[in-house]
């Protein structure tokens, strides 16, 4: 912990406000540190003596804007607390840019271990592996099993049309984020317009980027929060499943290691299709046309990392491995192809 100036971070006028707020006593102080592994919205440990927070805010430098809400998380993590999703107590949302440069909110500590490399994961039991992946899965279809209505989420989004204006979304997402050619993105793009399923699935609310290390694992295997709610929104909860896929084992075939989180078979986790067939059971929805919603899955990840690679570009990004993420973009463009396929 540092009580130095961090990027994205005025530590003496947030110390200011939350004592001004009651959230700390003046005298006390704060420590931060950035928090590692993040790509995206920017997470930082704040603590003293006396207290531990984790405050999330947006990135630096180019934001799209329809991105990084701060709002918008913190509302969905304040629901969630009254189901049995596993998500971090809340604490404060703060919208004025003046205290640190960007609306930004406050939330728990949660204890527990986030498994995002081959160094993590290869340490567990054949046993454990397969605990913590049943959990994480069954955690997705709890979350999509919510009531929308009795958690006051009607309006958090628009599940009509949802799949049409997600692509439309994200092509714009794309344009915004274009600084170089790409080479089949456009391609898979036209294909994903014109195979759209007619049938959507469980409109629902989803995380929009559910994973492996978006879950705090507890020492007995169960999935202790989820976070990382800056995409959740309501809409067709198979987006979720075909993105997981794309984490769970399109980035060790693609050697993806710079975001991978070392979920391999020699390490005792499941496929993704085991997974599938376990949520299927669970929720009774059949997976049909679940290539699409994979291949979707791909071009969703290559779109957020190329606006990432433009920010490392313009050396707006925080922490270190930012020049590995521009490189995965093409090799995730050919995983959707080919899912759209069937390979």
């Amino acid at each position: 912990m540092t009580k130095m100036q961090l990027p994205g971070l005025d530590l003496i006028s947030l110390e200011s406000y939350l004592s001004k707020i009651g959230l700390i006593e003046e005298s006390e102080g704060l420590f931060a540190e950035l928090a590692t592994g993040g790509r995206s919205n920017l997470t930082y440990f704040i603590s003293n003596d006396s207290c531990q927070f984790v405050l999330r805010r947006r990135p630096l430098g180019h934001v799209q804007s329809t991105a990084h809400d701060m709002a918008r998380e913190y509302r969905i993590i304040g629901a969630l607390s009254a189901t049995n999703v596993a998500v971090p107590q809340i604490y404060h949302y703060c919208k004025e840019e003046s205290v640190i440069g960007a609306p930004f909110y406050l939330m728990e500590r949660v204890e527990g271990s986030v498994l995002n490399s081959r160094d993590e994961t290869k340490k567990l039991s054949n046993r454990e592996a397969l605990a913590i992946s049943n959990n994480v899965i069954d955690t997705l279809a709890t979350l999509h099993e919510c009531k929308i209505s009795d958690l006051g989420l009607s309006d958090f989004g628009r599940p009509e049309g949802f799949l049409e204006r997600q692509l439309s979304r994200w092509a714009k997402q794309l344009d915004g984020s274009r600084s170089r050619d790409i080479s089949g993105i456009d391609l898979l793009l036209s294909n994903l317009i014109s195979g759209i399923p007619e049938n959507q699935h469980n409109n629902s609310i989803i995380h929009g980027d559910f994973r492996l290390d978006n879950c705090i694992i507890a020492s007995d295997n169960s999935v202790a929060a989820v976070v990382d709610w800056e995409m959740a929104t309501l809409g067709d909860s198979f987006t979720d499943l075909g993105l997981f896929v794309v984490y769970w084992d399109g980035l060790e075939k693609i050697g993806g290691s710079a975001i991978a989180s070392g979920i391999r078979r020699e390490y005792g986790f499941p496929s993704a299709s085991e997974l599938l067939n376990r949520y299927s059971l669970r929720s009774g929805n059949d997976l049909t046309h679940i290539e699409w919603y994979i291949a979707f899955g791909y071009f969703k990840l290559a779109v957020i990392l190329e606006g990432i690679h433009l920010r490392f570009m313009q050396g707006k990004t925080v922490g270190d491995g930012f020049e590995e993420i521009g490189p995965l973009v093409e090799p995730l463009v050919n995983g959707g192809l080919g899912a759209l396929k069937g390979e």
